[in-house]
C-alpha cells in the first residue's frame, strides 16, 4: 500500500504521542520535502520538530514533480506536493484534513484520509483509546470536524468494544462448559 501524507495528520498525531499508529495501520508513509520543511518551522511544536530530526525508517521524505498536478482551488504548498506524489507513485490514498484539498484530491480520483477516519481506524485494531485520544486531540489547536460527527465515531467505537466483549463472553462460556459436560459424560459411564 502506497501512502502520501500531508502535514496535519502528521503533526497532530505526533503532538498527541499518537503518530505511531501510522506504521502499523499503513507500513510506510511517504511524505514530499515541502510537508517535511513544514514539520520544521519555526512555529512549529518543538515535540514535533524534534520527532522530525529523529524521524523513523517507516517515514520517507521524496522529491515531487509538481508538473504532474495542477490545483483549480487554492491550496497549500505542501497539498501540492502530495498529490503530486500520489499521482506520481500511484498512491493508494492521501493523508489530509483540509476539505479544499479533499475535493481536489476527489477531483484526481485520489483517496482522502482524515486524521479522525485514521484514528478510529486505530480504534478499531485496538491501537488506541479513541475516547482518551479525541480528549487529547480536543487539546490541540487541530480543527474538529462536526460535535455530530465526533458523538457518532465515538458511539460506532463504543458498540465495537462492546460486540467484542459480547463475543469474548460467549467464548469464555462455551469453553467453560465443556469440563461440566465432560465431568457428566464421565458420570455417565461409570
Amino acid at each position: 500500500m502506497i501512502i502520501v501524507s500531508d502535514t496535519t495528520p502528521l503533526r497532530y498525531l505526533i503532538e498527541i504521542e499518537e503518530v505511531h499508529i501510522l506504521e502499523t495501520l499503513f507500513g510506510e508513509v511517504i511524505i514530499p520535502e515541502k510537508v517535511a520543511e513544514e514539520l520544521q518551522r519555526p512555529k512549529t511544536p518543538q515535540k514535533v520538530k524534534d520527532w522530525m530530526q529523529a524521524r523513523p525508517t517507516w517515514l520517507d521524505v521524496r522529491r515531487a514533480n509538481t508538473s504532474l498536478f495542477t490545483p483549480i482551488k487554492r491550496i497549500d504548498d505542501g497539498e501540492r506536493e502530495a498529490f503530486a506524489l500520489a499521482l506520481e507513485l500511484h498512491a493508494d490514498a492521501v493523508l489530509l484534513d483540509d476539505k479544499d484539498a479533499a475535493a481536489e484530491a476527489a477531483r484526481h480520483n485520489i483517496l482522502s484520509i482524515p486524521t479522525f477516519t485514521i484514528l478510529e481506524q486505530a480504534a478499531a485494531r485496538n491501537l488506541i483509546d479513541l475516547p482518551n485520544t479525541v480528549d487529547e486531540m480536543r487539546k490541540t489547536t487541530f480543527r474538529l470536524p462536526p460535535e455530530v460527527d465526533i458523538k457518532a465515531m465515538l458511539e460506532r467505537d463504543q458498540e465495537r468494544k462492546e460486540l467484542k466483549e459480547r463475543e469474548q463472553g460467549r467464548l469464555t462460556l462455551g469453553s467453560e462448559e465443556e469440563p461440566h459436560k465432560r465431568d457428566k459424560d464421565i458420570e455417565i459411564e461409570r
